[in-house]
């Protein structure tokens, strides 16, 4: 399986509950972290819940 970077780009006060416990799922806890995670399909429906806040960098 290949590796995806994700960067939190935008902070997401402000934004509904949701996708901010889709970014604490994600892993993240501040912004401009970066997090590594697995390749599959849950992740993949993750970040389109969060596209406008984050950064995907495949690696």
């Amino acid at each position: 399986m290949s590796k995806v970077k994700i960067t939190l780009i935008k902070s997401p006060i402000d934004k509904t509950k949701r996708q901010k416990n889709t970014l604490t799922a994600l892993g993240f806890r501040k912004v401009n972290q970066t997090v590594e995670h697995e390749d599959n399909a849950q992740l993949h429906g993750m970040i389109r819940v969060v596209q406008h806040l984050v950064q995907v960098v495949n690696a």
